[in-house]
């Protein structure tokens, strides 16, 4: 058993595609668009097999800030050294350095970043 792949829903979905084509090297889909919904949405596979749908609708609602679910997406990028240059290449592009690069109590190498929509990306090790 596996988790097949995470969906987020997003105001830009062609930016947020971008993005995670740039800093993380994924392969997408074609945008799926179901006319009568609005739904739009883009399957972005990691070179592990793990799936992130981008998802974007017609009227949607903004989302709670305070609602629960959805913490943070956790990315293993490899090493410690991968971790540091991960950060460096999100700050030089004016993306805010939220946490880290630190070691966490339960053992794990990590920094946390926001996607374009503010959505947390954990850069962990293997």
């Amino acid at each position: 058993m596996h988790i097949e792949h995470v969906a987020i829903w997003t105001k830009d979905l062609e930016n947020m595609k971008t993005f995670y084509e740039k800093y993380f090297n994924v392969s997408s889909t074609e945008l799926y668009h179901n006319k009568k919904t609005g739904f739009r949405s883009y399957f972005l596979s990691f070179d592990s097999g793990s799936r992130l749908e981008l998802t974007s609708k017609q009227h949607l609602s903004n989302r709670v800030a305070d609602s629960l679910g959805y913490t943070h997406l956790a990315i293993s990028v490899g090493t410690k050294e991968d971790v540091d240059a991960y950060v460096e290449k999100f700050l030089a592009d004016g993306f805010p350095l939220l946490n880290g690069p630190r070691t966490t109590g339960d053992g794990y190498y990590e920094a946390v970043i926001q996607d374009p929509e503010g959505n947390l990306i954990e850069l962990t090790t293997d």
